[in-house]
C-alpha cells in the first residue's frame, strides 16, 4: 500500500530557507530528513482524495513506524523510519516530529479554528516543533523554545493568510478566527470573492496585529542563540517575517499571491545576516 500521496510542494514553496547553506554542512542531512518527514504526513492531511478516516490511519501508521513498532518497516513508511533513525542518532527529541503528527492528525477532521488562542494552539504542533527541532538539532537550550515559538507561529500565521482563499476553495479549510469575522460581520463565504471585503479585511488586519505581538517575542531569539550559523538564519527569517507583514498589510491574498520578490528576499538576507552578525 502507498501511505504517501505526494503534492510536489518542496522547499522552494516554503516561506523559510529549509537546509541553507548557513546550516552546518554535518547537519543538514538530517534537517533534510525532518523536512521530507513533515511534507509526507503534511501532503497526507492535505489530500484531496482521500476521506478523514484514511488520512488518519495512513498518519497513525507513520507514528507507529516512528516508534519503530512491527510491521511497520516497510518501504512505505521510509519517511518515518528514516525521521526515527535520525532522531535515534543525534538524540534529538522525539517530540518535536510526533507534535507535527498531532497537528496532521487535526487537519485531517478540522476545518474551523474559533478563536485566535485556538488557531495558537494548533500552530504549537504544526510550526513550533520545527524551530524546537533545529535548537535542539544545534544543542541550544530550551531557554530559547518561546522565542522561537513566537517566529515559528508568526510565519505559520503568514502562511495561512497567504493561503486563505487556496485553503478555502480547495480544502474547505479555514484558519481565520471564526470569532472575529462573525464580529466583522462576515462568514468564510468571504473568502470565495475575488478581493477582500472591508470585513475579511479587518479580520486579517486583527491577525497581523497579533503577529506582530508575536515579532516582538521572537526578536529575542538570535542574541540568545549560541550557534553563530543558526543564529543568521534565525535573524534571516525573522527579517522575512517582517517584511511578509508589510507586505500583507498592504496587498490583498484574495487578488494575488502575496508573497517577496527575489530582489526583497535577498535584502532580508543582507539585514538579517548583518543584525545577527551584530548580535
Amino acid at each position: 500500500m502507498n501511505i504517501e500521496t505526494p503534492s510536489g510542494k518542496g522547499a522552494k514553496d516554503e516561506n523559510f530557507p529549509v537546509g541553507s547553506f548557513l546550516i552546518a554542512k554535518e547537519l543538514r542531512p538530517h534537517v533534510a530528513v525532518y523536512y521530507a518527514f513533515a511534507r509526507a504526513i503534511d501532503d497526507i492531511a492535505d489530500s484531496g482524495s482521500l476521506s478523514p478516516e484514511d488520512k488518519l490511519s495512513r498518519l497513525d501508521g507513520m507514528d507507529h513506524a516512528l516508534s519503530g513498532l512491527p510491521g511497520y518497516s516497510g518501504p512505505e513508511y521510509a519517511k518515518a523510519t528514516e525521521m526515527r533513525a535520525s532522531l535515534l542518532e543525534t538524540g534529538v527529541h522525539f517530540e518535536h516530529a510526533r507534535d507535527l503528527i498531532v497537528a496532521f492528525r487535526q487537519d485531517a477532521v478540522k476545518n474551523r479554528y474559533q478563536t485566535w488562542d485556538e488557531l495558537i494552539d494548533y500552530c504549537n504542533h504544526s510550526a513550533a516543533p520545527v524551530g524546537r527541532y533545529l535548537l535542539d538539532l544545534h544543542g541550544e537550550h530550551e531557554k530559547t523554545y518561546a522565542y522561537s515559538d513566537a517566529l515559528c507561529n508568526a510565519l505559520q500565521v503568514l502562511n495561512h493568510l497567504q493561503d486563505c482563499a487556496d485553503d478555502f476553495r480547495t480544502l474547505d479549510r479555514v484558519y481565520l478566527p471564526m470569532n472575529w469575522l462573525e464580529a466583522a460581520g462576515e462568514d468564510v463565504s468571504c473568502l470565495k470573492a475575488g478581493t477582500s471585503s472591508p470585513g475579511l479585511r479587518t479580520v486579517m488586519d486583527q491577525c497581523l496585529t497579533e503577529v506582530r505581538k508575536l515579532l516582538a517575542e521572537a526578536g529575542k531569539l538570535p542574541r540568545n542563540i549560541y550557534s553563530r550559523r543558526l543564529c543568521l538564519e534565525a535573524s534571516i527569517i525573522y527579517r522575512v517575517a517582517h517584511n511578509l507583514v508589510d507586505e500583507l498589510a498592504r496587498r490583498d491574498p484574495l487578488a494575488e499571491r502575496v508573497k517577496l520578490s527575489k530582489l526583497r528576499y535577498g535584502l532580508c538576507a543582507i539585514s538579517g545576516t548583518l543584525t545577527g552578525l551584530l548580535s
